[in-house]
């Protein structure tokens, strides 16, 4: 039997961040697949969580009760090696799915493992975005910042975008095939967030 010390595997959480309840068809989850299938060429497992699928309730703390689903994506995420935040472009910003999420996971920022390192200081997060208007750059910037307080760390060219054209409405679902560069660069974050989880799990931050 394989323990925390033993078990080699890498493991990945992509949480989709659509508007879109199952089953609409999500530009998001399809650019997200693109990383996870890149991650499954590294020998990296993959699942996905639609994040407005669940009742995950506002706030800044682990668990707010009251049929709250949190805790049960939170247990997948700690269980995970690599974070994927999969988010359409709205009005500009990231979507207020993707905000809660973020504002769930400062839940963990004063959290520490046995030795006194973040507990999520193990784990990298990388960002994918789509939307049809200008806002991928500041979007990912963000999150980024986010996720690296509160304990991630972000591995070179981690972030994944794809914007269609201003004022209109094709969407990354609707293209006839994968631009080249997006497949190019899903295979980069994929590379580079593999490596990065393996070196971390091989050589941990230092404790305090």
């Amino acid at each position: 039997m394989t323990d925390a010390t033993t078990d080699t595997t890498v493991r990945a959480i992509a949480l989709n961040c659509t508007l879109k309840p199952s089953p609409a068809a999500s530009s998001t989850e399809l650019l997200s697949e693109l990383v996870m299938d890149a991650l499954t060429d590294q020998g990296v497992t993959s699942s996905r969580v639609r994040v407005v699928d669940l009742d995950i309730r506002p706030g800044v703390e682990a668990d707010m009760g009251d049929g709250d689903e949190w805790p049960r994506v939170r247990e997948q995420i700690m269980a995970a090696d690599i974070l994927i935040l999969a988010t359409p472009t709205w009005v500009g910003h990231m979507s207020s799915v993707a905000q809660r999420v973020i504002e769930r996971l400062d839940a963990e920022i004063s959290k520490t493992d046995d030795e006194g390192r973040a507990v999520l200081a193990g784990k990298v997060a990388v960002v994918v975005v789509t939307g049809n208007e200008d806002g991928a750059h500041a979007i990912i910037a963000n999150a980024f910042q986010a996720l690296n307080d509160v304990g991630f760390t972000v591995p070179s060219q981690g972030g994944l975008y794809w914007n269609g054209e201003a004022m209109h409405s094709t969407d990354f679902k609707d293209l006839d095939q994968t631009p080249e560069n997006v497949v190019t660069t899903a295979k980069t974050v994929a590379m580079n967030a593999a490596h990065l989880a393996r070196t971390l799990r091989a050589r941990p931050y230092p404790a305090p």
